[in-house]
């Protein structure tokens, strides 16, 4: 079996959510207990880190991990999706598993997990956990996949777990109100263990500390304690942000999104309760100065190119447009153009109303089959004042974008991850 052919494999034999949306999803942790249970539980074997949030897990889970490394340990990072090869998920100090060891997994596995007939995260969760131990990570920093309370990650007993923020995603499994996915959320919670929430509001804090209350966990609410000062987007070649905090000085962020500042305080937050003598001032600066570089982290805020200026992100709710579009809108250019499309479980129209209307839109449908027909999203955006035409793939509405720009212009692609993920599986530069 080649690497390929095992990847289709994954993806053809088990149900994966990236592509069929709910009936991938399994409420329950049975699988996951029976797959722990027959590779001898090895997430016991390093400490962990858990991390669950509507937005921004991705950003605080690499973050974390570049800062570990700086501090000296060898680190694993559990992350979904990926966005252009299934090994991104998995990685040790940056460097994803390799693809013989993805293949050797299935071929000597398969006979023991086909009849428990898994998921496609059930089944590459436990292979992260038992790749971690084999390759003797000292922490192993585990993004949570969707929820918290019922997904597979959460047989994990970490030494902090961190909440980066709640809002309306995925409802049609987690509660369509807020306090009811905080709830979701809030299940990583475990007895005695510290646990940060980045962002709350008037309905969910209360669900948080009832949920601390009960597992006698210390609770922290960044929002409380704040650790940046000031935050500012760097406008030269080397992009990113500037900080100044309160307890780890200033330093380069190398992530430029808006949203990076709430991402930045809760991590900061997170690191001052890990309480680890490792993790310094000088760490925690070469970490955030680094992360893409040292984990692999990509599709944030990402400069692909600069004249003209062409910027990806893997934004893709209504709590990452609410950052996203000022920032669009704020980028000084001759013309905005966005290859813009999204999947079919998120809210759409919400999104086109925080849209910029001066933009020249190229409407777009993702590879997944949750895209939204580009015909459909064309027809949305009409509804919603966007100007623009359907140009069915991302590769092909990228490629007019770029046909009809100036020097001067800015070109934005996203709207989705699988958008940014079929964008960054060409070379176009």
């Amino acid at each position: 079996m080649t690497y390929q052919e095992c990847v289709e494999y994954l993806f053809n034999s088990t149900p994966v959510f990236e592509h069929v949306g709910a009936s991938a999803y399994k409420a329950g942790l049975e699988n996951t207990l029976a797959l722990d249970e027959h590779f001898g539980h090895p997430h016991t074997s390093y400490r962990t880190i858990h991390i669950a949030g509507t937005n921004g897990k991705g950003s605080c889970s690499h973050t974390i991990a570049a800062i570990l490394q700086q501090a000296g340990y060898r680190v694993g990072l559990y992350t979904s999706p990926h966005l252009v090869d299934f090994r991104e998920r998995i990685r040790v100090n940056g460097k994803p598993i390799s693809e013989q060891r993805v293949i050797d997994f299935v071929e000597k596995e398969r006979h023991f997990f086909e009849p428990l007939h898994p998921s496609f995260f059930e089944l590459t969760t436990a292979l992260a956990f038992l790749y971690f131990q084999e390759q003797k990570v000292d922490i192993a920093v585990v993004e949570v996949g969707l929820g918290g309370r019922l997904d597979c990650t959460n047989i994990i007993r970490p030494e902090l777990s961190i909440i980066t923020n709640i809002s309306f995603d995925h409802t049609q499994f987690l509660g369509n109100t807020l306090a009811k996915i905080a709830g979701e959320k809030a299940g990583i919670i475990k007895p005695h263990t510290p646990v940060v929430v980045g962002e709350a509001c008037a309905e969910t804090r209360p669900v948080f500390e009832a949920k601390a209350k009960a597992e006698s966990a210390p609770i922290t609410f960044a929002e409380d304690q704040p650790e940046v000062i000031s935050s500012e987007p760097c406008l030269d070649a080397q992009g990113g942000r500037n900080y100044v905090t309160h307890n780890f000085g200033s330093f380069h962020g190398e992530l430029g999104g808006d949203y990076q500042t709430k991402n930045t305080n809760t991590i900061l937050c997170a690191l001052r309760e890990l309480h680890d003598p490792n993790v310094t001032s000088d760490t925690i600066h070469k970490g955030f100065a680094t992360v893409s570089e040292t984990t692999g982290l990509t599709g944030r805020w990402q400069i692909i190119n600069r004249h003209p200026l062409v910027i990806c992100d893997t934004g893709h709710n209504v709590g990452g447009w609410q950052y996203l579009a000022p920032q669009i809108k704020s980028m000084p250019c001759k013309q905005l153009r966005m290859v813009f499309g999204m999947v079919d479980d998120k809210d759409i129209s919400s999104v086109m109303t925080l849209l910029p209307k001066n933009a020249i839109y190229y409407w777009a449908q993702a590879t997944s089959q949750r895209a939204i027909p580009s015909s459909k999203v064309k027809d949305l955006g009409y509804q919603h004042h966007l100007k623009g035409e359907d140009y069915g793939s991302v590769d092909n509405a990228f490629r007019h974008a770029m046909a009809d720009a100036s020097v001067d212009d800015f070109i934005f692609v996203g709207g989705s991850s699988y958008i940014v993920a079929d964008f960054l599986s060409v070379k176009h530069f």
